[in-house]
């Protein structure tokens, strides 16, 4: 007869075997250290104008703050983290004093998220707008390391520090060769202001946002933080044709190209039976443009069948629109000579319908970004494999069961000696 003790310590071994085989295995003593951590400085606009209510119903310092404070929580673990203001300090009228006003509030390194806050929150809008000095420093605060490095200003105005042009320190500081990114962003900006700051991102590779509101200020700079922490690989400069027939050929990887408004272009991809095409386009809007636009991903075949598309659209609010489409091609007999299943040619068109100003010059084209992988497509034998369900995902599975069953078995049985009690 099973006791309760015995069923007990059964149970117990049960689960202490489930823990010993899901422990993390411990990092031998000779593997290598870890790389160095990408680094992020956040460079904020503390300047008199920032005072302004025209965010959300609140002042653009609050809006900043409350976005700020909400990026903070959510900082990989992996990223060193800094904090530079500036215009925060000098109430004065000396230019230049007001000009050398930026200093770093928090220093780059591992984050501690309260710290952190607790800094941000005594900002208050005080003075100048010196935004070359600000990067000057910024680049000085991201020093050392290999990893990624990115700077990421917020203001709400032009630099008011001539003659030190702020897009002339970009292009000295991408002229390094330091690889480092500037990524800029504009709270509710005139012309002016907008052009300077897309100046500043084109000269290091970064991106220009215009944000006209908290959620969009906070989505933005963490994406942005977050993109430091798995940067992208380097794409590979390509030329989309007029038609699918000379369209260059591409395997897996991330390509650049450059599309007029409202432009085709189409590219080439072969997949053999067995594979799946996943692939996604990305277009930015590097300068001012019209609102209402999108952006389509078509695959079809050589004699134009479409297969599948992918389409989206956008309304002016965010600076980059992007699609993607998935193609799984079923096994099949048909091989080449060599032995090897048959190839299809699948033609990748990608159109956008962007449209701008009569004032905004349209050549060169829009960026655009391609990326193209070939994966092993779904199994016809087994649903959970094209759920990615393998290798260790199916002891996990086999656990959780196991340990499902005992703990029902246990109750059943609890319920059951209970019952008999109470009948003797």
């Amino acid at each position: 007869m099973i006791t309760r003790k015995r069923l007990a310590a059964g149970v117990c071994g049960l689960l202490a075997a489930m823990t010993v085989m899901l422990a993390p295995t411990p990092a031998s003593a000779g593997e290598p250290d870890a790389k160095s951590s990408p680094k992020v400085e956040l460079t904020l606009d503390v300047s008199g104008s920032m005072r302004a209510r025209d965010i959300d119903g609140q002042s653009r310092m609050a809006a900043a703050k409350q976005a700020f404070n909400e990026v903070l929580d959510a900082v990989p673990d992996d990223v060193q983290l800094g904090i530079r203001t500036l215009g925060a300090n000098y109430r004065g009228e000396d230019r230049k004093v007001g000009c050398k006003d930026t200093r770093q509030l928090y220093p780059v390194g591992p984050l501690d998220r309260t710290e952190a806050k607790t800094a941000v929150a005594t900002l208050t809008p005080t003075g100048w707008t010196p935004i070359g000095p600000a990067l000057l420093g910024a680049a000085d605060d991201l020093k050392g390391g290999d990893a990624s490095r990115r700077i990421v200003l917020i203001t709400d105005g032009e630099d008011t520090c001539a003659p030190l042009d702020p897009c002339q320190v970009a292009r000295d500081i991408a002229a390094k060769g330091i690889h480092l990114t500037v990524d800029t962003l504009g709270l509710l900006p005139d012309a002016k202001t907008r052009n300077q700051l897309s100046c500043i991102a084109e000269a290091t590779g970064g991106t220009y946002t215009s944000v006209e509101h908290t959620k969009q200020l906070r989505d933005r700079v963490h994406q942005l933080v977050d993109r430091a922490a798995r940067p992208a690989a380097t794409p590979v400069a390509t030329q989309g044709a007029g038609q699918c027939a000379g369209a260059p050929q591409l395997k897996p990887g991330l390509y650049s190209d450059r599309e007029k408004f409202a432009e085709h272009r189409w590219y080439r991809v072969d997949v053999r039976p067995g594979q799946e095409l996943r692939a996604s386009v990305s277009i930015a809007a590097d300068r001012a443009v019209n609102n209402d636009y999108g952006v389509l991903l078509r695959a079809s075949t050589v004699h134009g069948r479409e297969i599948v598309r992918g389409a989206e659209a956008g309304d002016g609010r965010t600076d980059v629109i992007s699609s993607g489409l998935r193609y799984p091609k079923p096994p099949s007999e048909a091989a080449d000579d060599d032995g090897t299943p048959a190839a299809e040619t699948v033609c990748l068109q990608v159109s956008n319908s962007f449209s701008a100003p009569a004032s905004v010059k349209t050549d060169p084209g829009l960026p655009v970004e391609l990326t193209v992988d070939l994966v092993d497509g779904p199994s016809d034998a087994s649903d959970a494999a094209f759920l990615g369900l393998g290798h260790g995902w199916w002891l996990l599975i086999t656990l959780a069961l196991t340990g499902l069953v005992a703990g029902l078995l246990w109750g059943w049985i609890s319920r059951w000696r209970v019952t008999v009690w109470r009948t003797n």
